[in-house]
């Protein structure tokens, strides 16, 4: 793993090899959290990905929006091939992920396909400052993989089967799979009670569902 910047005072770690298709992976709203994601990049590396994982800042007054297009765009100019960029993101990562998908033709960014990993589809997007519904009507230009634990109690499940069957309605392809999961574990992390982080887990219950999602996500960049 080599961490360098993204933008001035914006870190990224990036796993694997450059010249491999490439996975921008977002984590959640906590801020700058990059390494509870750790875990979960190792493991999509080993499918012979480069992963890039940033730090964004949800907090701050564009709501991370600057954040994950400048991170989105560093990810795309060191991409073998930019169009095939496959975005992952976990909680409101995933959010920020089906907003850029979904708004790519307003941001000029065009991603080859899109998995979100418990997605808080409810909340603001920090792409587009509004509704993810907002841009379904412009048609298509992407696909979708919504990956949800059914042990979930911070965004339950129904927000990943809901907002698939609204895809649906303007007709994105969307795929809805459970896992054995709840909101840490899916994305190899793991609850920090003591200080309210989410941290890098080394259970390896948690490990093996890091696992079985990165398997998924090296099925949808052609791995």
């Amino acid at each position: 793993m080599e961490t360098v910047e993204y933008a001035p005072g914006r870190s990224v770690d990036l796993y694997g090899t450059p010249s491999d298709p490439t996975v921008l992976l977002w984590h959640g709203m906590q801020t700058d959290s990059r390494a509870a994601l750790r875990p979960l990049a190792e493991s999509i590396a080993g499918h012979r990905l480069a992963v890039v994982v940033p730090d964004w800042n949800s907090h701050a007054d564009d709501g991370g929006r600057a954040d994950l297009l400048g991170s989105a765009a560093f990810a795309r100019e060191n991409a073998t091939n930019a169009n095939d960029l496959v975005v992952v993101g976990w909680s409101m990562g995933g959010l920020a992920a089906a907003g850029l998908t979904i708004h790519s033709d307003a941001v000029g960014m065009r991603v080859g396909h899109t998995v979100c990993l418990a997605g808080a589809f409810g909340a603001t997007d920090p792409i587009s400052g509004g509704s993810l519904a907002d841009g379904l009507d412009g048609g298509p230009t992407g696909s979708f993989t919504l990956l949800h634990g059914l042990h979930d109690d911070v965004v339950p499940i129904t927000v990943s089967t809901t907002f698939a069957s609204r895809l649906g309605e303007f007709g994105w392809p969307a795929e809805v799979v459970e896992l054995d999961a709840d909101h840490g574990s899916i994305a190899g992390a793991r609850y920090d009670a003591t200080h309210d982080r989410y941290e890098p887990s080394d259970d390896p219950s948690t490990l093996s569902v890091a696992a079985e999602v990165a398997e998924r996500i090296a099925v949808a960049a052609g791995r």
